[in-house]
Order: C-alpha cells, then sequence, then structure tokens
C-alpha cells in the first residue's frame, strides 16, 4: 500500500459486518467474501457495509447478509461495536458487528460484482483477514462458545429435528473438546432443553436413532454446561 491513503469519509460513519457461522464437515465454519476493491484487493472479509440513513442497524446486517450472499431468515444478534480510529483506510468508520448462525442444510450462497468469490472458510484456518475482521472473529467465536453454555442457541446450527449425537456434535465442534456422552445426555434431558418428537431415524446397520426437537423455538436462557 506504501504511503497511498485512501481517506473517503470527512466524518464518523455507521457500518456492519456480521460473522457468519455453520457447521459443516464437523468443523465451525465462517462466511467470507474476497474482495475487488483497493487496498484489500484479493483480501478476504465478512460480509458488511454501511448503515443507510433511513434503516436500523438490525436491518442494515440482514441487507447486507441478502446483497453480499443471498442469506435470509437467519439467526442474527448484535455481537459488539468495534471503532479502533485507524480499522478502516477509508476514514472513520464504526462497525456494529453481528453474529449469525445458519443449520448446513440451509446452505445456499451466491456471488455479486462487488466481490470476486464467496465461500465458506474454516475458523481455525481462516485466511488473513481486511480491516480488523481478525478481532471480529475471534470476539464471535468467543460469544458463540459462551452462550452455548447458557442458552439454547445451539439450535440455530441444528434442523428442526434432530438426533442427540447430533446436538452433541454441535456442542463439540464449537467447543472445540469432545464432552462425555452419557453427562452430556443426562444434563439436556435434565434441563429440558428438547423434547422426544415421537419418531425415529433410520439408517444403516445401526439401530434407529431418535428423534428430538427444541422446548422453545426462541432464545432461551438455560443452565446447560
Amino acid at each position: 500500500m506504501g504511503n497511498k491513503t485512501y481517506k473517503k469519509y470527512d466524518f464518523a460513519v455507521i457500518a456492519t459486518d456480521v460473522a457468519l457461522f455453520t457447521v459443516r464437515d464437523n468443523l465451525l465454519q465462517v462466511l467470507l467474501i474476497k474482495m475487488k476493491k483497493e487496498p484489500y484487493t484479493g483480501k478476504w472479509a465478512m460480509p458488511g457495509g454501511l448503515v443507510k440513513p433511513d434503516e436500523s442497524v438490525d436491518s442494515a446486517a440482514e441487507r447486507v447478509l441478502q446483497e453480499k450472499g443471498g442469506i435470509q431468515n437467519v439467526y442474527l444478534e448484535q455481537l459488539h461495536t468495534f471503532g479502533r480510529v485507524d480499522r478502516d483506510p477509508f476514514g472513520r468508520v464504526v462497525s456494529v458487528a453481528y453474529t449469525a448462525l445458519v443449520p448446513s442444510a440451509k446452505l445456499s450462497l451466491k456471488t455479486t460484482e462487488e466481490y470476486s468469490n464467496i465461500a465458506w472458510f474454516p475458523v481455525k484456518s481462516a485466511p488473513v483477514l481486511a480491516y480488523d475482521h481478525k478481532e471480529v472473529l475471534a470476539t464471535a467465536v468467543e460469544r458463540l462458545r459462551a452462550k452455548l453454555g447458557y442458552t439454547t442457541i445451539a439450535q440455530n446450527l441444528l434442523p428442526k429435528e434432530f438426533t442427540l449425537s447430533e446436538l452433541q456434535n454441535i456442542y463439540e465442534v464449537v467447543l472445540g473438546k469432545k464432552l462425555d456422552k452419557r453427562n452430556f445426555r443426562k444434563k439436556i434431558l435434565a434441563v429440558g432443553l428438547v423434547k422426544s418428537t415421537g419418531k425415529e431415524r433410520r439408517g444403516g446397520a445401526n439401530r434407529p436413532a431418535e428423534l428430538y426437537t427444541f422446548q422453545a423455538k426462541q432464545l432461551k436462557t438455560v443452565e446447560i454446561l
């Protein structure tokens, strides 16, 4: 970049960036876009953009996902405000970041002319990121791991019906550690996190697995781990 400057904004403006996660191939993955504009040409970043004068920050985050990746109707929550003075080469840009979650079965992405590529990356092997998105990603992962322990947020990474093994796998992938099967199931059932659907999934030589669903559709606070 040398001494070249990219100042564009005379006053502070508000932007939003979204850390969208899913679990696929037994890995926690994050959605990234490959940028075209300087000084980050060829670099990867999270979907983001400026907040329009006539929209809320929440609406801006939803719009960013729709415009940048064709993504709609996913779980979305405000994460943190990132306001380091030098975080954007175009001027004083304050970003209100969000965490978003989507089940792997709902993955359907689109590319736009604004970016050269869009792809999922395992969090643990994410490329060098533009802006301060490395910090945003780390903060989002930390928050997600914490909320697994006291909320029903895991339901946003699963289909409507699932087995207890699939639920445990979500916890293990996000937390990055193995959990005792017996203790996990005992705790999950004791706190009333899920309920049986009365149905089973049959497949292969294994015995049928009972299917469960979450008791509450909305995010609920409950001590789990």
